[in-house]
């Protein structure tokens, strides 16, 4: 198991590496320079070739791309000095550079936003697996009959209108129209528990009700077939009542594909929920990831890529574990 996991967190490292190298080549490669949307805004839009060349020379866009990512990545543990425009700028470490829009920390800004889209990913999952496997199960129990129908028709009429579209009329009839919900903000979460969750609590249900559609057609199939193995129906046989058959035996092994979807799902939502922050102007990494690269802020990009490939890194090493856990027959070598 330790050799594993030594394994599987040095693969993950190098994939976390390779994103990083790959976003950084895309912008630096691009068909526009990083430093020209910087120079425009410093130059009230009059940015001539000359000042764009001493804005890329100051940022290192004269340099080789690999000699710049080298400082980009020595920064994150020691620190560096940046110049943008004629000022120098101290980025302590971690230092994942300096927003070419704000002249802040991208680190700092980072440590803001993160827990808006983490609040958001946790409400959200926690309802996709919720009401998603609660219903499924429930579902795959009476199948063939009028309430499985309805519920798996229900769940692709619902699925098959856009996000955007639920979200925004949830929020226009749900909070503007009728006040049903409190105006959608985000509060810390130590400096006043209630409002954090009565804050959220309409993106959770938007959010989450939404994604366990997919979850609920996800469970009832896995439920049928586990329902359907030979240890299930010898469980029946012996006289077991069909709630600790379904609860204590099926359901383990019907969640293994479950847990493989939320993994990548839940990494996701960490990387940011676009839509959502958008929508209900939560300023969490998604939008603000998004906003950068409209604007070509390379450090903001560079900063919310690395979230997303650690986020995704870690949710398919915690379920390769939860597979070993969920069903006897997997072990991991």
């Amino acid at each position: 198991m330790l050799a594993y996991l030594i394994r599987r967190i040095l693969s993950g490292f190098l994939i976390v590496v390779l994103v990083s190298i790959a976003v950084y080549a895309l912008f630096w490669y691009g068909p526009k320079s990083p430093a020209l949307e910087l120079c425009r805004r410093d130059t009230n839009n009059r940015c001539s070739p000359e000042k764009l060349a001493q804005y890329e020379e100051r940022l290192g866009y004269d340099n080789p791309i690999y000699v710049e990512y080298a400082k980009w990545a020595k920064g994150i543990f020691t620190g560096r000095e940046i110049m943008i425009g004629a000022r120098p700028y101290d980025c302590d470490a971690p230092c994942l550079g300096l927003s070419y829009r704000d002249r802040t920390q991208v680190t700092e800004q980072l440590k803001d936003r993160f827990p808006v889209t983490l609040s958001l990913a946790v409400g959200a999952a926690a309802l996709y697996l919720l009401v998603g496997v609660a219903v499924g199960v429930w579902s795959a129990r009476r199948r063939g009959t009028w309430v499985d129908r309805s519920l798996v028709a229900s769940t692709l009429v619902f699925s098959s209108v856009p996000y955007y579209l639920v979200a925004l009329l949830s929020m226009l009839l749900l909070t503007i129209s009728t006040n049903v919900f409190p105006r959608v903000a985000y509060h810390p979460f130590f400096d006043n528990p209630f409002k954090w969750f009565t804050g959220l609590l309409l993106v959770w249900l938007v959010l989450g009700i939404y994604g366990s559609t997919s979850y609920t057609r996800f469970a009832r199939g896995s439920m049928i077939e586990a329902l359907s193995e030979d240890y299930v129906r010898t469980a029946k046989a012996k006289g077991l009542p069909p709630r600790t058959v379904t609860m204590r035996h099926a359901l383990r092994a019907a969640l293994v594909p479950v847990v493989t979807i939320f993994g990548i799902d839940f990494a996701f939502l960490l990387g940011g929920t676009v839509f959502t922050e958008k929508i209900f102007s939560l300023e969490g990494i998604g939008k603000w990831g998004v906003e950068a690269t409209y604007i070509k802020d390379l450090p903001v990009v560079q900063a919310t890529s690395l979230v997303l490939a650690v986020a995704v890194v870690l949710a398919n090493i915690v379920v390769d574990i939860a597979y070993s856990w969920l069903d006897p027959r997997v072990r991991l070598q």
